[in-house]
This record gives C-alpha cells, sequence and structure tokens, in this order.
C-alpha cells in the first residue's frame, strides 16, 4: 500500500513538473485618445496622411455601453482576440468617453469597427457582424492568407 502512495505521490509531482504552464488570456483593449495617438495613429501630428503606428494589424470597434449590438459583438471580439493571439491587435474605443476620436472617424452608427492592415488604408465595417465575417476580413484583408486549396 506504501509503494502504491508513493508511486502515485511521484506520478503526480512529475506531471505537475512538466505539465505547461497556462496561456494569459488575450483580450480586446480599451484605448484612450493618449493611447490611440501612440499605437494607433497620431493625426495631430499626420493631420492629412494616414500612418499606422502598430507593429501588427488591428482592429478598432467604436462601442457604448448602453448599445445592445456592440454588447452582442463584444464576446465575438474577445473570442477572436484569444483565437487571434499575437496576430492582430484587437482594440475598442468606447465613444462617450473619447468623442474626439468618434468624431475623427464619424461614429454616429454603432458598433462601427476599423479595420487596419499594416500596409494600404483602413476599411470601416459598420453593424454587429457575425463572427464568420470577422474571420473573412481578418484572414483575407488583415492578415492576407492565401485560403486557395492548392491540388
Amino acid at each position: 500500500m506504501r509503494k502504491i502512495v508513493i508511486f502515485f505521490a511521484a506520478l503526480v509531482l512529475a506531471v505537475s513538473t512538466f505539465a505547461e504552464e497556462p496561456k494569459e488570456k488575450v483580450k480586446p483593449i480599451e484605448l484612450t485618445k493618449a493611447d490611440f495617438l501612440e499605437k494607433v495613429f497620431d493625426y495631430e501630428k499626420n493631420p492629412g496622411k494616414w500612418v499606422y503606428n502598430g507593429d501588427k494589424p488591428a482592429i478598432i470597434d467604436f462601442y457604448a455601453d448602453w448599445c445592445g449590438p456592440c454588447r452582442i459583438v463584444s464576446p465575438i471580439l474577445a473570442d477572436l482576440a484569444e483565437e487571434y493571439g499575437d496576430e492582430i491587435y484587437i482594440y475598442k474605443i468606447n465613444v462617450d468617453k473619447e468623442g474626439e476620436l468618434a468624431a475623427m472617424f464619424g461614429a454616429r452608427s454603432i458598433p462601427m469597427f476599423l479595420f487596419i492592415p499594416m500596409d494600404g488604408d483602413p476599411q470601416m465595417g459598420v453593424g454587429a457582424l457575425p463572427k464568420k465575417s470577422f474571420k473573412e476580413v481578418i484572414d483575407t484583408f488583415l492578415l492576407k492568407k492565401d485560403n486557395q486549396v492548392n491540388l
């Protein structure tokens, strides 16, 4: 009996020693104006030309806490942030707290999304998009993955 207990104790110790540490869950990042100017686009320094400051593609969700469609999309964006991890940034801008940013991008109808590729101009999307639509935009427009099957 004692040998069995020692065996299981050693087994538990071995498994816990070699077990992989859980990854920190990636979540959408809330942006203020100062964060936006630093991480995304400093429109005060470059008022006439889009210059993206990020090091990977991004999605910006213009939302409000009181907005029903925004609340529907929020868990979808959280899932995408976790799924795509280090491939893209998913940012959130509360239009009630960051009115200047909302006005700058004409966010009159929310949720509104700014899809930012590494090269080229960003594109807008409006409305509560399904996860499938977000994945399609991420894979084709932001990450430019080749979805063709080679035979």
